[in-house]
């Protein structure tokens, strides 16, 4: 069988980084053109896994897809130096101040006009701000089903997949689905691989597209930041400071030791 699938991935600034983003004074926007930028971890799992249903299944075809300001297009270049299909690149100063629903708009407008992908695989969240938000309003525009934090997929037949779901404490559910369907990854789905000098070379002769708000036809109300419910209002690096402290003795008496410490804080 052969698929049409689409990725989503996203550029973000350096987690390294992230104590010197500052916002916009006048817009709210984040401003991180001085912080150095990177392909979201979780999105080079979106993009393997994409990979290997594609290699999987003969004559499928694979898009890789973003939204961003033009330096954002070096993230589809990697895309097709892996082996990508081809790249969309959505870019418009009309996409600027997006929150994830605006996001995720602009995404379904370019999804529906490619005739909507048999599976969209998008990394669970990105660690710049880590709502997790835009994959499963990108499904819900589309009036697809979705599956988050997927650990596996399997292929049941050309319209059936099921999907591992990571759950708390550990667990998982098993969740059937069928196609057209958008799945959205962790990290422990594969191991993603390394670019070639061949895949870098031959991303030059791939189709490379980039739209525009008109391209796409996306009503002006509903994109960047007059299509955004929610503005950021600072930054800030989270500091955790813990009390520490340091046990001694033999095994039996650590043990006592720990566990009345667990009783004064009345955990025991």
């Amino acid at each position: 069988m052969a698929l049409k699938i689409a990725v989503c991935i996203k550029q973000i600034s350096d987690p390294e980084y992230f104590s010197q983003i500052t916002l916009d004074p006048v817009t709210g926007s984040i401003q991180r053109d001085k912080v150095p930028a990177i392909l979201n971890p979780l999105d080079e799992n979106a993009l393997e896994e994409g990979l290997r249903i594609k290699e999987k299944y003969e004559g499928s075809k694979l898009t890789v897809v973003t939204m961003g300001p033009p330096p954002a297009r070096e993230v589809l270049d990697w895309g097709l130096a892996l082996g990508a299909d081809e790249a969309v690149f959505l870019s418009d100063r009309a996409f600027a101040g997006a929150d994830t629903l605006a996001t995720a708009y602009t995404l379904a407008e370019y999804m529906g006009k490619m005739g909507n992908p048999d599976i969209i695989i998008c990394g669970n969240m990105t660690e710049d701000g880590a709502t997790g938000q835009v994959a499963p309003q990108l499904a819900e525009l589309l009036n697809i089903p979705h599956v988050t934090s997927v650990s596996e997929v399997e292929f049941i037949d050309e319209a059936t997949i099921v999907a591992r779901q990571n759950i708390e404490y550990g667990g998982y559910l098993k969740v059937k689905v069928q196609l057209p369907a958008l799945i959205a990854v962790v990290k422990e789905i594969n191991e993603v691989r390394d670019v070639t000098a061949e895949g870098l070379m031959d991303a030059f002769d791939k189709d490379f597209t980039t739209l525009g708000a008109a391209e796409l036809e996306a009503d002006p109300d509903l994109i960047g930041n007059a299509g955004s419910p929610t503005k950021v209002v600072g930054t800030f690096k989270q500091e955790i400071d813990r009390q520490k402290e340091i046990l001694s003795g033999s095994a039996q008496e650590l043990a006592q030791k720990v566990r009345e410490k667990l009783s004064e804080a009345n955990i025991l």
